[in-house]
């Protein structure tokens, strides 16, 4: 098949791309610098070109407190970014399948976190406009696949880990930031204050896997939206001390300061939905610390910290 990735330069994307070339695909998957989806006439210079399947990865946003001082350029860029993308399919590849990335803060703190809540409610107010950006999306695929009978797929992520994270100094997924800190508290003997206090609870998922779950079930459905997760949340205390564990880092020494910004106190994702469509999904799944371990070498190879 004749690919089109956005965001293929990305933590996500790279893996993306690679498993995609192995299957033996074409990938076209141009960088910001080559393609900057906030103008419309950017994308035209692939028009001539005939996909199979677009991968829209591409998402302008940061981890940490990046949303709380960005939010009214998080609406413009984003929109910008989506309904650029959303346009050229309509205009130049609806014979295309687009698979495309919804986001976990999308859901409302209080509701049950499965698919059929995604539109309901309010999200959290720190995340709220790239939540409701990423909503628009969504929205954006539906109304066209309704109206023209095009093919798409929306997957909700928990938060991603593994190795080759970036180094580029934007801000880090927590699981990041733990390993880093923690890390660098070994090595330098540096002090650790985490954010919170560490009873916050996450769900984590391992990059490739989430890949190759997502595969599986773009090959067998369209126009559905698939929560991808564990399963399963741990607090953050949690993860320290795992990771403590295999750094050789004494958890006690870890500090957590209750005055800075935590997000969600918990996020789960249901995964009942994918579970009917791949009954073996659970032993699809890395276990915890095997993914831990592999990206705490990556850490350590790459000099990440």
């Amino acid at each position: 098949m004749k690919i089109f990735v956005t965001g293929g330069n990305g933590f996500l994307g790279t893996s993306l791309c690679a498993k995609l070339i192995a299957q033996g695909n074409e990938v076209v998957a141009p960088g910001s610098g080559e393609c900057n989806l906030t103008n419309a006439t950017n994308l035209k210079q692939f028009s001539h070109e005939k996909f199979d399947q677009i991968f829209h990865l591409a998402a302008w946003t940061q981890a940490g407190d990046f949303c709380l001082h960005h939010p009214g350029e998080q609406w413009i860029i984003n929109q910008q970014i989506n309904t650029n993308l959303l346009n050229w399919w309509h205009c130049y590849q609806p014979q295309a399948k687009l698979i495309f990335m919804g986001t976990s803060c999308a859901y409302a703190p209080a509701a049950d976190l499965s698919e059929n809540n995604y539109m309901n409610g309010e999200p959290i107010d720190s995340l709220y406009t790239y939540a409701m950006t990423k909503r628009m999306l969504f929205q954006g695929a539906r109304a066209l696949g309704k109206q023209y009978g095009y093919k798409w797929n929306c997957f909700v992520p928990s938060t991603l880990y593994g190795p080759r994270y970036h180094t580029d100094g934007r801000q880090m997924h927590f699981i990041f930031d733990l390993i880093r800190k923690i890390i660098r508290a070994k090595e330098y003997n540096e002090t650790v204050t985490l954010w919170g206090n560490g009873y916050q609870k996450r769900e984590i998922v391992f990059r490739d896997d989430f890949i190759d779950v997502l595969f599986t079930i773009n090959n067998l459905t369209s126009n559905e939206i698939f929560n991808i997760g564990a399963g399963v949340e741990y607090s953050i205390r949690d993860f320290a001390n795992q990771i403590s564990s295999i750094v050789g880092y004494d958890p006690s020494l870890i500090r957590y300061d209750e005055t800075r910004y935590v997000g969600a106190e918990s996020k789960c994702l249901s995964i009942m939905k994918v579970l009917d469509i791949v009954p073996q999904y659970s032993k699809m799944l890395t276990p915890l610390e095997v993914g831990l371990q592999q990206t705490i070498e990556w850490f350590y190879e790459a000099k990440a910290y």
